[in-house]
């Protein structure tokens, strides 16, 4: 679509009583982000109060109308999804404006590639919008649906916004809070006062609770961490105003009924509690033990029922999982082993999950493995014709594999037929490891007894004996490409190459997951353009290069680090190479640089690599850490004119040479070279400067 332009979504889709609208954008250095939003306007123009505001503090509407359903990795960033049931918006709602805003003094300008995108329940996408010359505005009016008799339409808007959120806000009625981060800050002390006296009257609680207060979070948002307690629990959008004070008393501040940007979680606390076993071999009893697990059976029943049932008990985690699949909000319920007709034999997924909503259900089969055991694609798809016959909306797979674009785990034929459609979705245990993980050890949840809960999950998930470990086998052409490009018989073409291009892909996606739940941010496998958009294409690509020079390589963009980590396997010489590269600071002298470095790095292992990159083919000077730790002036090249870009930093090990995840393994290797190079050397770095917008004049609202 181009900007001003409208088209009716019934001229799109059949199905579009429930729509997803995408919002994505690109940065370039790995660090910026905005926050969607979404206001509900009457006939009038304006909210018909401060409730139909709709942001990352105020997700989901009663109605369930609204839906942010949050971020989903996309191969050149994320895009922030949201879910509109157009069946349930309110009749007095004319119009739904659709839109984001940066924070910090940031602006969209700084960002690449902003659009929008619509698609049906299904996923399939309907239209898609790109917006150009941002520039320095701080807020953008993406789209609005809006009605036009009994249907829906859709504006490519594309306005933005000098003042940001706030003027965007008011300008649609909304009364911004203007002193959030004051107002957190007393909310979050009257709550630790409260939480403390609770945990004096409820010593040998579960769960302790941990205050981490910090009203003004390292993003530029004003952000708070709640104690992780049940009565800590504070609602998104505050509680009304107290009456004024009686006459003579002091005046005292209260919490404004206003929208306001702070988000309170429970965490569980990050100091262990000192243990009260006699010795060692006592084992702490476990919700969901895992030593009585004999066979996959028993993992694949045990995983699921325990997986599900936290699901139904810690809302926040179910939404997780589920809103991505288009599952609406609302009360869960979830099932194991159920029986469904099917010919002359009745199937039993593995599980059900069921959303209600306004007396709608919402209903997906799961179908689950373990292990090593991968998809029967006739088992999945006679879960897919059940489903499309009783009316359900999805069939979701659980399993160790990870799910690439473009190229599906399991074919399944879809009768064009039918009218009702059918989703197939697919889960890695690693998503479920890292969702947890999130919630628990940074983002918090609801109450302490959720948070209690997740753990047991976490920790019943990452026993060896549950079956729940990720990818952790690099496939039956690992073994067959690694000799062929030892012997140099490995031809360009081969399919066995294909096979590791897409084992090596799969072990990049885990090891961003693993790394993001452990940090509590972002990571990312960076896809560069120059090979191309299409997954097929890049990834064949790539398996040419392979056969060619022997070398797996992949890039991980990290949120809050300088540079990109890249990682290198090389199947000729046996070695993993981890390394990063730092742009030169723009002021200063080359002497101060390299002294700067070598002191921040006096922590890093002594055989890292460090190079220093110049304006020429041939390099630069290097050397090793312990060597240039006494004279760090050796980094600098011998011609004083030659100018200096950066520099590169470097560690090598030698890589597993078995396909699966023991100790000789390949992918173990992966992931520890990874590990020990962002905890031992990027952790290290100073932290990237926000790049600032270009500053250009602007007469107003674009």
């Amino acid at each position: 679509m181009i900007k001003g332009s409208n088209v009716a979504l019934t001229a799109l889709s059949e199905d579009v009583g429930t729509v997803i609208v995408s919002l994505g954008w690109v940065s370039p250095t790995g660090e910026g982000d905005a926050d969607v939003s979404v206001l509900l306007l009457d006939a009038g123009g304006k909210v018909r109060s401060d409730g139909d505001f709709y942001f990352y503090n105020n997700p989901v509407a009663a109605d369930g109308s609204v839906q942010l359903l949050g971020k989903t990795p996309t191969e050149d960033g994320n895009e922030d999804r949201i879910c509109f049931d157009l069946t349930a918006v309110p009749p007095q709602v004319e119009r739904i404006v659709v839109a984001a805003s940066r924070y910090g003094g940031a602006r969209f300008g700084e960002l690449e590639n902003v659009r929008v995108r619509l698609a049906d329940a299904a996923g399939e996408s309907l239209l898609r919008f790109t917006i150009a010359d941002v520039d320095a505005v701080s807020a953008i009016i993406f789209g609005e649906l809006y009605r036009r008799g009994e249907e829906w339409k859709f504006r490519a808007v594309g306005q933005g916004y000098d003042s940001g959120l706030a003027g965007l806000a008011t300008d649609f009625g909304v009364d911004i809070e203007d002193d959030a981060a004051e107002v957190e800050a007393e909310a979050a002390s009257a709550v630790e006062a409260e939480a403390a006296s609770e945990m004096d009257a409820e010593a040998g609680s579960a769960v302790e609770a941990v205050e981490a207060a910090d009203p003004v979070g390292g993003s530029g948002r004003p952000e708070t961490m709640a104690p992780a307690t049940a009565a800590a629990t504070l609602e998104a959008v505050p509680a009304p105003r107290r009456p004024d004070v009686a006459e003579g008393e002091p005046a005292k501040r209260t919490v404004a009924a206003r929208p306001r940007t702070a988000k309170k979680k429970v965490t569980l606390p990050k100091v262990t509690r000192k243990s009260l076993a006699e010795n060692e071999s006592w084992r702490e009893a476990r919700l969901f033990p895992v030593s009585v697990l004999k066979s996959d059976r028993d993992r694949e029943m045990r995983a699921t029922s325990v997986l599900l049932s936290v699901m139904a008990q810690v809302p926040e985690f179910g939404r997780r999982l589920t809103a991505p699949f288009g599952a609406p909000s609302g009360r869960t319920e979830t099932f194991t082993e159920v029986s469904l007709p099917h010919g002359d034999t009745p199937r039993r997924p593995d599980g059900v999950i069921r959303v209600e909503r306004a007396g709608k259900l919402w209903t997906a089969l799961v179908e689950t493995k373990t292990n090593g055991n991968s998809l029967k694609a006739d088992q999945v798809q006679a879960y897919m014709d059940i489903a499309a016959r009783r009316g359900y909306e999805a069939v979701i797979t659980l399993s160790n594999d990870v799910a690439l674009e473009g190229s599906p785990l399991v074919d399944v034929k879809i009768d064009g037929r039918r009218k009702h459609k059918v989703a197939l979705w697919h889960l890695s245990w690693a998503e479920v490891a890292h969702q947890a993980q999130m919630l628990i050890r940074h983002e918090g949840v609801g109450n302490a007894a959720h948070a209690w809960l997740l753990q047991e999950l976490l920790h019943y998930l990452q026993h060896e004996n549950s079956g729940c470990h990720g990818f952790q086998n690099m496939g039956a052409a690992w073994v067959p490409v690694r000799n062929g490009i030892d012997d140099e018989t490995l031809c360009q073409g081969d399919p066995r190459a294909l096979e590791v291009v897409e084992s090596w892909e799969r072990l990049i996606r885990q090891v961003c997951l693993r790394m993001g739940g452990e940090l509590g941010q972002k990571v990312l496998p960076v896809q560069r353009a120059k090979r191309g958009t299409d997954p097929g294409t890049r990834r064949a690509l790539l398996a040419d290069q392979l056969c060619l020079d022997g070398r797996l390589q992949a890039e991980l963009r990290i949120e809050g680090t300088s540079g990109v980590l890249a990682v290198s396997a090389d199947l000729r010489t046996g070695k993993l190479r981890t390394s990063v590269e730092i742009p030169a600071p723009e002021q200063g002298y080359p002497l101060t640089w390299v002294k700067r470095l070598v002191r921040r790095l006096a922590e890093a292992p002594a055989d890292l690599h460090v190079e220093t990159l110049v304006e020429s083919e041939t390099g630069g000077p290097r050397g090793t850490l312990e060597r240039l730790r006494p004279e760090p002036a050796d980094l600098l090249p011998k011609n004083t004119a030659t100018p200096i870009t950066g520099f590169r930093l470097s560690l090598f090990k030698g890589m597993g040479s078995t396909r699966g995840n023991a100790e000789s393994g390949f992918i173990r290797s992966v992931d520890d070279a990874v590990h020990r190079f962002y905890t031992s050397v990027v952790v290290h770095l100073d932290r990237p400067a926000p790049r600032r917008a270009a500053v250009k004049e602007t007469a107003g609202a674009g």
